[in-house]
C-alpha cells in the first residue's frame, strides 16, 4: 500500500490523448477533471454534459454507457516514475475522490494491501482539487472515482 503524499509541483493540463504523455513526463503531474459520472481527460477530452445530484444518477448513467466510452477512448500510457495526480472536482454538488490501483488489484485481499499498489481519497468537494502521488511500475492499472461512480479508465505503464 501507498502513503498518500501533498506534492508541489507545476500543474499539467493532461488532454486525454496518447500523444501528451510526453508532456506529462517532464513534470509528472497528470491533471484529471471530474464532472458528473466522468473524468474528461480520460474521455478524450469530451465532456458528456452529464447531470448528477448523487451516486445512484452515475451508477444508472454508467451502466449504460460507461464500458462503451472507455473503450472508446485511449488509455493513458506513461513510463514507470512517481507521478502525482492533480485530481479536480470541476462542478459535481456533493464530495469526490479518486483511487489509482493496479489492475488486479482486489481490496478485500488483505496480501494486495501489502504488495500491490493503491492510492485513494475523498473530500473533494465542488472546486476543489488533491494531489495523489503513486509510484508506477511497467504495468496495468485503472482509476475511478467511486463517489462519483465513473468508469474503470485505463492506465498502461511502460518503458
Amino acid at each position: 500500500m501507498k502513503t498518500l503524499i501533498p506534492a508541489v509541483a507545476v500543474a499539467l493540463v493532461f488532454a486525454g490523448t496518447v500523444a501528451r504523455a510526453d508532456e506529462m513526463q517532464k513534470d509528472h503531474v497528470v491533471t484529471l477533471t471530474q464532472t458528473a459520472c466522468q473524468f474528461i481527460e480520460s474521455e478524450d477530452g469530451v465532456d458528456r454534459g452529464f447531470k448528477s445530484t448523487s451516486k445512484a444518477d452515475c451508477d444508472a448513467i454508467n451502466a449504460q454507457s460507461g464500458e462503451q466510452r472507455v473503450n472508446g477512448s485511449k488509455p493513458l500510457v506513461l513510463k514507470p516514475g512517481t507521478y502525482t495526480f492533480r485530481v479536480k472536482n470541476r462542478d459535481v454538488p456533493y464530495e469526490l475522490g479518486f483511487w489509482l490501483r493496479e489492475a488486479d488489484y482486489d481490496w478485500r485481499n488483505p496480501l494486495h494491501k501489502l504488495t500491490k499498489t493503491s492510492v485513494s481519497g475523498g473530500g473533494l468537494t465542488t472546486g476543489t482539487a488533491k494531489d495523489y502521488t503513486v509510484e508506477l511500475k511497467p504495468g496495468e492499472y485503472l482509476y475511478s472515482c467511486p463517489l462519483n461512480t465513473t468508469p474503470d479508465y485505463h492506465l498502461i505503464v511502460r518503458e
